[in-house]
């Protein structure tokens, strides 16, 4: 399994069932990834939506943590706290198959709406073991999350998770999952980060135009760009900047 993993992970696959599609033509299922899945196989440490933005990376991951029991707008399976409701019907036709384990915990962290997660920690009262996030900045309550409300044996649904995160703190928070897929956790993200698509033995799949592919981490849009950028930022520059 790769970096001496040795437990299945709890989501074997994510599957389209399309007999609960009422319209193909209607939002999310207009958007190419969503379009093409058929069946999606996860692996049993991290799995990685990448793609540019409105390729249907959230929306997709949305709908699998809403289909696994988790709030739309994130928490763990114990909140259900709604700002500003605006999922997609997609968890309504997504079937997700399920391997003999069962999870201890789990958790739905989405950088957008970390502030109304903190909000209804709040709530929870001084007895809760949360500390008032809005305290902290973006990134420590994000790490603070990491550290204090992630556990061994967990489902862990990341959605852009390097919105909050330094690159240090990229790396740390890599360090930390790494820990706890050791210890017997799935996770699954989507991202635009290339550390944190770096992961050994991630799975990733590239959602886009064509639909939905496995690709390799050096064939990534945002690896070889990244790359090639910081080999020689002249001569990006001197494209980007040149004047009219």
């Amino acid at each position: 399994m790769g970096m001496g993993m040795e437990f299945p992970g709890f989501i074997r696959e994510v599957r389209l069932d399309r007999a609960k599609v009422t319209d193909p033509a209607r939002h999310p299922y207009d958007i190419p990834a969503v379009a093409a899945l058929d069946v999606l196989p996860l692996a049993p440490g991290l799995t990685v939506l990448v793609g540019e933005n409105g390729a249907g990376k959230s929306t997709l991951i949305e709908a699998i943590a809403i289909a696994a029991r988790f709030n739309a707008e994130g928490g763990s399976r114990n909140f259900r706290f709604a700002q500003r409701p605006s999922e997609s019907e997609l968890h309504r036709s997504l079937v997700l198959v399920r391997g003999p384990r069962r999870e201890r915990t789990g958790f739905f962290l989405r950088a957008e709406s970390l502030f109304n997660l903190a909000t209804a920690a709040e709530g929870l009262g001084p007895d809760s073991g949360w500390e008032v996030l809005h305290e902290k900045s973006h990134g420590e309550a994000f790490l603070w999350l990491l550290q204090n409300r992630f556990g061994p044996g967990g489902l862990y649904i990341l959605d852009e998770p390097e919105s909050a995160l330094s690159p240090q703190r990229q790396l740390a928070a890599l360090q930390i999952i790494h820990t706890l897929i050791g210890q017997g956790s799935q996770f699954i993200m989507a991202t635009h980060s290339p550390i944190l698509m770096a992961y050994p033995g991630a799975v990733l799949y590239h959602l886009g135009p064509d639909g939905i592919a496995r690709i390799t981490y050096e064939d990534t849009e945002h690896y070889q760009i990244t790359r090639t950028f910081l080999q020689n930022p002249e001569r990006y520059f001197k494209h980007l900047l040149s004047d009219p």
